[in-house]
């Protein structure tokens, strides 16, 4: 929103789990756009994800470092083209020490460098069902970066993908990190408000890039 009464503030959703606001300015979410531009073009570039059992997820996406497909990862894009997948870059790494340094405090992210970053893509009518991130052999924490449209993120629990959850409003900009005990948790996108992108990003629908160390 153009104005806001009171700012939002940072909050733990769960323990190791904190929604970071307002952490990506407007400089930053337009560089992040256009590198995402670059990386979703072929080769290697945006896909639709089709599941073991034949379905396709609604959120399209490309793959940094390591290609994702379910359930585990890949130097090429086995479920697309077929080419090498593209290099992580060192910046992303620093983006995402910092947002975890921020969240749960500078011995969070461990030694390793992050090196796998998944992009996906939303249109107004996709969505991402429940899911843990577990094929990393890493606990580092997971960070994740919206851009566009505002979403609901649902934030569950790490046993089961029923209640008790919480649905977090992520907007343009915002971080959310979720390690620790969290790091397992079930967590998704139920839905995604149309139209609500910042006039001045120039984009249409909604990104969000999760960063990850592979452990691999």
């Amino acid at each position: 929103m153009d104005a806001e009464l009171f700012p939002r503030d940072r909050r733990q959703i769960a323990p190791g789990a904190v929604h970071l606001p307002d952490r990506l300015d407007p400089a930053r979410q337009r560089a992040l756009l256009a590198a995402c531009r670059e990386w979703a073009r072929p080769p290697a570039g945006l896909r639709t994800v089709r599941t073991p059992g034949g379905g396709t997820m609604t959120a399209r996406q490309v793959c940094l470092g390591r290609h994702w497909y379910p359930y585990g990862y890949a130097d090429t894009a086995v479920d697309g083209d077929g080419a090498p997948v593209k290099p992580f870059p060192a910046w992303l790494d620093e983006l995402a020490r910092g947002a975890v340094t921020d969240a749960l405090g500078p011995r969070a992210a461990g030694p390793a460098p992050y090196d796998i970053a998944l992009i996906n893509f939303y249109g107004a009518e996709a969505h991402m069902g429940l899911h843990r991130d577990s094929d990393e052999k890493s606990g580092a924490p997971v960070v994740s970066l919206s851009l566009g449209d505002t979403c609901v993120f649902r934030f569950g629990n790490t046993e089961t993908r029923t209640r008790p959850w919480t649905d977090v409003e992520l907007r343009s900009g915002d971080l959310f990190v979720f390690g620790g005990p969290s790091r397992l948790a079930y967590h998704g996108v139920p839905r995604v408000h149309p139209g609500t992108a910042p006039a001045e990003l120039g984009l249409t629908g909604r990104l969000n890039i999760t960063l990850r160390v592979s452990g691999l």
